[in-house]
C-alpha cells in the first residue's frame, strides 16, 4: 500500500514538472505594447492573423507592418523593438529564463524594412554571442546597445543604393558578413555603416545616409535616442520611458 502511495506521489510530481516545463516552453517571446495601424503575424505553422495591443509574439513568428504602421514590441528579457512601416521581422529563436543565463537565445531576422531596438538581458549575461540580428547582407551582434537597422530593396529608400544601413545610438555592435571571406567590423556609438551585399564588406559612412525619416506617431513612443539614420546627425526622437505592460 505504501509503495502504491509512493508511486502515485512520484507520478504526480513528474506530471507536475512536465506541465511546468510545457508552460515555460509555451511562454511568449514578446508583447505588442504600442501600435499605430494594421499589424499581422505569420506563425511557424503558416497561419496568418491580425495583432492588437496586448497580442503575444511567439518564437518562430514573422511580424509584418503595413505601409504606415509603426509597432513596438516588448520582449521578456526587457528588450524593445520598434518596427518601421513596411517591415518584415522574424523571431527565429527566442529563449529567456532569469535563472538560466547559459540557455539564453535571441535570433532575429530583419527580412525587409527597418527597426530601432534597445537590447535587453540576452547578450549581456551568459554568452554575449547569444544575440543575433540577421539581415539579407550581414548579421549584427551586440555588446549592449541601442541601434537602428534599415534594409532597403529597390527604391524603398529613395535614391540611395539598396542594402543594409546601420546606425548605433549607444554602446556598440559587431557586424559580420558570413559569405565569401568573413569580415567583421565593430561599430561604435555615433557611427553609420552600409553593407551592400553578403560578399561586400561593411563600410563606415562619413555622414548619415538620407533614409526615410523615423517618425512614429505619439501612439508609438520611439525606443532609444541619438543617430537614427534619418539624414540628421544625432537625429531621431528622444528616448522615452513610457511603457505599457
Amino acid at each position: 500500500m505504501k509503495n502504491l502511495k509512493r508511486t502515485t506521489v512520484t507520478s504526480l510530481l513528474i506530471i507536475g514538472l512536465l506541465l511546468l516545463a510545457t508552460v515555460v516552453l509555451a511562454a511568449p517571446a514578446a508583447t505588442v505594447t504600442h501600435l499605430s495601424g494594421p499589424l499581422v503575424v505569420r506563425t511557424a505553422s503558416g497561419a496568418t492573423k491580425s495583432l492588437a495591443i496586448g497580442s503575444k509574439i511567439e518564437s518562430g513568428d514573422t511580424v509584418e507592418t503595413a505601409k504606415r504602421t509603426y509597432a513596438r514590441l516588448k520582449f521578456t528579457d526587457g528588450s524593445e523593438v520598434t518596427l518601421k512601416p513596411g517591415t518584415q521581422f522574424k523571431v527565429e529563436k527566442y529563449a529567456y529564463d532569469k535563472s538560466s543565463p547559459k540557455a539564453d537565445a535571441g535570433s532575429f531576422n530583419l527580412i525587409k524594412g527597418g527597426l530601432r531596438t534597445i537590447t535587453g538581458q540576452i547578450g549581456k549575461r551568459g554568452d554575449q554571442n547569444s544575440y543575433r540580428m540577421k539581415t539579407p547582407t550581414a548579421t549584427i551582434g551586440i555588446r549592449g546597445t541601442i541601434y537602428d537597422a534599415t534594409y532597403c530593396t529597390g527604391d524603398t529608400c529613395g535614391a540611395i543604393p539598396p542594402g543594409l544601413y546601420l546606425a548605433v545610438n549607444d554602446g556598440q555592435v559587431v557586424i559580420t558578413n558570413s559569405e565569401g571571406v568573413q569580415t567583421t567590423l565593430q561599430v561604435m556609438a555615433g557611427q553609420y555603416v552600409y553593407v551592400a551585399s553578403p560578399t561586400t564588406p561593411p563600410v563606415v559612412l562619413p555622414k548619415p545616409p538620407v533614409l526615410p525619416p523615423f517618425n512614429p506617431p505619439p501612439s508609438v513612443p520611439p525606443t532609444g535616442s541619438g543617430p537614427s539614420g534619418s539624414g540628421t546627425p544625432g537625429g531621431g526622437a528622444p528616448k522615452t520611458d513610457c511603457e505599457v505592460r
